[in-house]
């Protein structure tokens, strides 16, 4: 699965090292090509001679050596994926803030490949607050992480902190970069952003829905071989994906009936867009004067999306909500379910730090309908997608 990927390795200051020299030969064995970069603190624990011995590439750990430079630019744009194993306290520290004093930070912050991270330090280390806020900005920048393992610590103490195993690496490359396509010859409905219910030519009712947490689904869905059909509101984000076509809608009445023409033939519909409730009764065709101190506004309910597919849902479809509250929230989220006819809902609270409209992370609880609840810590958008599509598959396979 590895045959033919281009893997960069950066190697950081870490007792931990010892491991990338496994690492690399198991990739290279795999048929990957590797190429490695060093932090001057990682040539204490191993040499440059060895990997470069290993990986049949030159070991760079300069920007500039002999008179020659390093062109970190294109080294981030060689690779596949960049692989940081083992990812220091320091340099987690360094990466989460910009910092950029050596070739690894150098590249790192120039890379357009995916980036994921293998840290290794002992379990105080590991456990501090500065520490978690250093990883929840990597995973927020889209940084994915392994988890660290726990065990025997080089300080002779047993907890949390081990850099994971390379055998155990080379399966989240191997995820990272040939997803299976556990969803392969499926159709899946996504709806994401807001919706602009119009009052006059210049303004309108609507939301601070940004878009991000359904477009990283849709992502998600894709790579996992479903062919989507996005329904997106007015956003800015970028939303040009493989695998993903995109209807364009302003309001909810458009999105209402975009869902209606794709959920007969769609195996999977995941309601993640922030529908307007309600929409101005009559809309002026000219811009509306500032008169009297008071305005008033006659508004209308909005056809109820969720409510109506589930009430069309046919057996062999898949039904996901959203809930976003902030009081009562699992209360609200156990009704909607059993209300909507749903067969996931993902709650979130704006009571939770990081989570709901236009943050880059989410803090979700998922509920099913067969009375299965499962919390998770706030994590990047694209990994709460994939922790939501891993229940979709593990549903509709059920």
């Amino acid at each position: 699965m590895l045959g033919g990927k281009k893997i960069l390795i950066g190697v950081t200051g870490s007792i931990a090292a010892y491991k990338t020299l496994i690492l690399t030969r198991l990739l290279i064995k795999a048929g990957a090509e590797v190429k490695l970069i060093m932090t001057p603190a990682a040539k204490d624990f191993v040499t440059p001679l060895s990997l470069s011995t290993i990986s049949k590439n030159q070991v760079l750990t300069d920007l500039v050596d002999k008179g020659s430079w390093a062109n970190h630019v294109m080294l981030g744009r060689w690779a596949d994926i960049m692989l940081i194993a083992p990812l220091s306290c320091n340099t987690l520290a360094k990466m989460a803030n910009g910092q950029c004093d050596n070739l690894l930070l150098a590249v790192y912050l120039s890379a357009t490949c995916p980036v994921l991270l293998a840290p290794a330090m002992d379990e105080d280390m590991w456990k501090h607050p500065t520490t978690r806020i250093n990883i929840n900005k990597l995973e927020s920048y889209g940084n994915k992480l392994i988890p660290v393992g726990n065990g025997e610590l080089a300080s002779g103490l047993f907890g949390e902190g081990r850099m994971a195993e390379p055998e155990t690496i080379i399966e989240h490359l191997e995820n990272i970069l040939s997803p299976k396509k556990t969803l392969s010859g499926k159709k899946a409905l996504v709806t994401a952003g807001p919706t602009y219910e119009q009052i006059d030519p210049v303004r309108f009712i609507g939301n601070h829905s940004s878009g991000k947490m359904g477009i990283a689904i849709a992502k998600e869905l894709a790579e996992r071989g479903a062919s989507v059909y996005l329904v997106l509101g007015p956003s800015s984000i970028n939303a040009d994906i493989p695998g993903v076509e995109i209807k364009r809608v302003s309001t909810a009445k458009e999105m209402y009936e975009a869902c209606l023409e794709k959920f007969p033939t769609s195996a999977i519909a995941v309601m993640s867009a922030a529908v307007s409730d309600y929409s101005p009764i009559h809309f002026s065709k000219d811009k509306i004067k500032k008169i009297g101190e008071t305005f008033s506004l006659e508004l209308a309910k909005t056809k109820d999306i969720l409510k109506t597919l589930g009430q069309q849902k046919k057996d062999g479809q898949l039904l996901v909500g959203f809930a976003l509250e902030n009081h009562q929230e699992r209360e609200y989220a156990i009704k909607k379910l059993t209300e909507k006819n749903a067969d996931i809902i993902v709650m979130n609270s704006l009571n939770d730090e990081g989570a709901g409209f236009g943050h880059d992370t989410n803090k979700i609880t998922i509920f099913e309908k067969d009375g299965q609840e499962l919390s998770y810590d706030r994590k990047a958008k694209q990994q709460v997608a994939a922790d939501i599509v891993d229940r979709i598959v593990k549903m509709m396979y059920a």
